[in-house]
This record gives C-alpha cells, structure tokens and sequence, in this order.
C-alpha cells in the first residue's frame, strides 16, 4: 500500500489563472505536469506563489495561449485533467453570447482530452451554463466528454455534432478506455466550507475503463446550523464576542423548527469569521504585516446591490472587465458605516492563504481572485478524486492476488 502512494498522481490544469484550482490540487496530494495560463500577470502570481508556498518546481508555469500546447510534450500518463475554462461567454453578468463567443474554450478542454486520456477530469464553470439558453451547450460539454475520441468534423457544427454524439453508435477499435462517466453538479461553495455563496457548476469525468468509484462529496457545512448557533444556542455571538442581533422573521421561523433536531454539519462560515484577525484597513496607506489590505475610499452602494453582511458568507466575488464590482464588495460594519472589501479579505474569502501573493495592480489582483476557485472546495474535490484513484490502485493488486489463489 505505501508503495502505491509513494508516487504522486500527476494532474494538468489548464487556464490556471492564479492558481485557486491548483492550490487545491497541490494540497489534495497530486504533483503536477504543467498550469496552462495565458494572463501574463496570473502566469507571475503562480510562479511567486511556487516559491513562497516552496511548492517549487512542482509548478511548472506554461505561459500561452492552451491552443499553442502540445500536450504530448507534457506527461504520458496524467491522472487529473483540471480546468476552468474562461466563464464570460456563459456568465450571468458577461453578453451571454455562449458558444459563439470567441472566448470559449471548450474545444480546447476536448482537444486536451483526447490528446492525453486522462484517468479523471474536473472542470469548473459559472451558474449560468445551466440557464436554458444554454442547457444545450451543456449537454453537449457532457456528451463530448463522454465521447472524446469522437471529434468534430472540420465543417460540422456544434448542433450536428451533439446530435451525432447522441444517436450514433460507438465507434469501431474504440473501447471503454477511451470513454467517460460524466458527473456534473451545482455546488455552493458556503456548503464546504468557504465564507462565500458562491454557486458554479462543477463536471467531474472518469474513464470508463478504470471503473473509479466516486461520487460527489457530501455538504460540510449549512445554513440551518448557522441560523442554530445564532438564534438557538447563540454560541456563534459568543464565539465573535459579540451582543446577539436580532433576527429576522424567516430566519427566527426557521430556527424555530430546528430546536429539537439540532443540524448536524458545521455552520456556514461568515464573512465575520473570514477577516477575523485582520486589522482595519486604512484608506491608501498599506499595512507592514499584511500585503494588499489597502483600504479604498468612495464605497457606497448602488441599487439592488446592499453589500455584505459580517454575519453572512460573503456574496460571489466576482471579476468584470475593471476588476471586482465595486457596489457588491461592499462591507457593512457593525457602527453602521460602510466600506470596499480590501485585496486581502477577497482572498480570505476565496480560500487563499494569507502568504498568498498576486503580481499586477489592483484591479489585476481583484481580477484574478475574482475568477479563481476557491482553494478549499478545490482540494476537497481533488482529494475525492485521489482517493478514488487510490483505492482502484489496492484494488487490482488485491484481486490478482485472489484470482491467483482461487487457481490454486
């Protein structure tokens, strides 16, 4: 067993961005073969981050764009094909322009597929690919990652393809090996963990012929537990040292009801919990101890945005075209006055560690946290995946073990 696990599981990330899915993969226990990235400032994050977190040479740093990557260059064997392929073309808050957008990467997610047969595949992608608008296009994602030896034709479109993924036959000299088990499910990140409602769609392949057994792992945390500890037990004001607030009429009803069958998960962290420790930050004046926990003034808030409250997971931190959006990065404080979420807190808030570094300006930075995913909810999915891979791994020896017996 321990010789098996000597070796680390190698893994691929494409468009790594600054490094959120990595950290997570890293931390799970895989070793990997190359970040694909093609931001010159998020390919700089990764490398300082290589050396500060002494993850080192076990970051190689592929600088480009993924079409220009020969895969074949990279590893033989890859167990984990990672990625979150640029979400614009399917945001909520992007032109919603999908597929025709030049921007999406999916073709090259497929192209990396077929190039390399990974073990497992895990990719990353906004709310919005479920809307129906485009519940087509996921479908197709999902029908072409079960079939990735069955490209495109160079003039057929994606309609036709996915309606030639859908009724043909399998084709001949194919076998499982060349075939996957599509999962794929919605996660809200606040339920594992993160000080975050943050909601993206999550797609987990495995090939068919390894016959893995996983599944997506079970919620850690809830809601319920939260409004437990606020409203029944009011172990979350203590544990703040805070004077209890008032809750509202839906949350008292529904603490009400959780009086004599206490939720068993962990709370949701709060945005509370996630800047504990933090000091205030002062307006264009950094801090020594802490790197960009810069406070910015001019905070207000703007219709249908009302900022974040401290005693609820922070909203989606998100990335436009000018970095974060300033009307939903709002923090209201407890004396009632408002201000920005600094750099620092939005990287609390998405799982970085606090030695966690960002190359570029601000607004950069604020960009590259905003598309990450957060490093928890990563390494939970990759440790999934690990252990599953793991326990195929002791399986087949065991069974060849026992085959043998029986012939005896």
């Amino acid at each position: 067993m321990s010789q098996h696990r000597s070796v680390k599981p190698k893994s691929i990330d494409l468009f790594a961005g600054a490094g959120g899915l990595a950290l997570g993969i890293h931390r799970a226990g895989f070793s990997s073969a190359g970040l694909v990235e093609f931001n010159r400032h998020a390919c700089e994050t990764l490398r300082i981050n290589a050396d500060s977190l002494q993850i080192g040479a076990r970051w190689p740093v592929i600088e480009g764009d993924a079409s220009g990557v020969a895969y074949s260059d990279l590893a033989k064997t890859v167990d984990l094909l990672a990625g979150g392929a640029p979400c614009q073309p399917f945001s909520l808050g992007g032109k919603h322009r999908g597929d025709e957008d030049g921007r999406n990467m999916f073709p090259e997610v497929f192209r990396a597929v077929r190039a390399l047969r990974p073990k497992v595949i895990l990719l990353e992608n906004v709310r919005g690919l479920t809307r129906q608008s485009f519940r087509p296009y996921l479908d197709y994602i999902l029908a072409q990652l079960s079939s990735p030896h069955e490209p495109p034709t160079d003039d057929e479109s994606w309609t036709d393809h996915s309606t030639r993924l859908r009724t043909a036959q399998p084709m001949a000299g194919f076998s499982t090996g060349d075939t996957y088990d599509v999962h794929w499910k919605l996660l809200n990140s606040a339920d594992y963990g993160v000080p975050q409602k943050r909601e993206r769609v999550f797609i987990v392949a495995l090939r068919r012929d390894l016959e893995l057994d996983w599944w997506f792992p079970a919620a850690t945390h809830s809601e319920d537990r939260l409004l437990y500890e606020k409203y029944v037990t009011g172990e979350y004001w203590m544990r703040h040292r805070i004077a209890p607030r008032s809750p509202d009429p839906w949350s008292l009803r529904r603490a009400d009801r959780l009086r004599l069958i206490p939720p068993m998960e962990l709370p949701w962290q709060t945005l509370r919990s996630a800047v504990a420790g933090l000091p205030e930050p002062v307006y264009s004046i950094p801090t020594s101890e802490w790197t960009f926990h810069i406070g910015i003034p001019g905070a207000r808030l703007y219709a249908g945005h009302t900022g974040n409250d401290l005693d609820k997971p922070a909203k989606t931190i998100k990335a436009g075209d000018h970095g974060n959006p300033g009307g939903e990065h709002v923090m209201l404080k407890d004396d009632g006055e408002i201000r920005y979420l600094t750099v620092r807190e939005c990287a609390r808030i998405q799982a970085f560690p606090d030695a966690y570094r960002f190359s570029g300006s601000r607004t950069e930075a604020m960009r590259q946290i905003g598309n990450a995913v957060p490093a928890s909810l990563a390494e939970v999915l990759a440790t999934s995946i690990r252990e599953a891979l793991e326990r195929k791994t002791i399986e087949l020896p065991m069974l060849r073990e026992l085959s043998a017996a029986a012939g005896n």
